[in-house]
């Protein structure tokens, strides 16, 4: 039986890297696979891009009001394996059809995601896929401290910030993510409120 699975992370888990090396073992082994990611994800515009320097053009960039199940039905090859880079991006109606591609087409589809934003709250996408999917991962890294990191802080110009819209994206303007493991967020958090007060 093919699955939905969400394989999520902090920042520089390595989420992207273990996507390129997961095509590869399809490829490897003849199998036709479509890459994915929203279109609201400009880093890298229509590549993903890891954080070690691994980089691969997707096959499609997904736009906010696309039918997924529309767009597997164009494909004019046979797909083994669906894969979605940035899944947190994703509306809930498109993570709905990525299920009924699973269940009624038997294409596993793995999404590779954050699970939340930098002020601690799911994203849709992510949401859904935590709802829905059959098998959930989480992928670690390691805060400064040195404890598994688990949320991400936003920073601009070098700074820590709780304030702003829920996507900006890394590396664009002057921003940049940080992944702390929950003491470490608390207490940078607590001095930001500090330093407005």
């Amino acid at each position: 039986m093919a699955k939905l699975y969400f394989r999520y992370g902090a920042m520089n888990c390595g989420k992207t890297s273990a996507l390129l090396q997961a095509i590869h073992n399809y490829e490897d082994r003849g199998m036709e696979v479509l890459l994915l990611k929203p279109i609201i994800d400009t880093k890298g515009g229509n590549k993903v891009v890891s954080r070690i320097g691994l980089e691969r053009e997707v096959d499609h960039l997904i736009k906010e009001d696309e039918d997924l199940e529309k767009l597997l039905k164009k494909q004019k090859r046979e797909i083994s394996c669906i894969f979605v880079d940035e899944a947190q991006f994703l509306k809930r109606k498109q993570v709905d059809e990525l299920l009924k591609i699973t269940i009624e087409k038997e294409i596993p589809v793995i999404c590779y995601g954050l699970r939340t934003d930098f002020n601690t709250n799911g994203f849709e996408g992510s949401i859904r896929l935590l709802e829905l999917a059959h098998t959930i991962e989480e992928m670690k890294t390691i805060c400064k401290c040195g404890k598994k990191a688990t949320f991400n802080v936003r920073m601009v110009n070098g700074k820590y910030t709780f304030s702003g819209n829920q996507v900006a994206i890394d590396g664009e303007g002057k921003i940049t993510y940080e992944s702390l493991c929950p003491s470490c967020y608390m207490k940078e958090k607590k001095k930001e409120l500090k330093r407005k007060n």
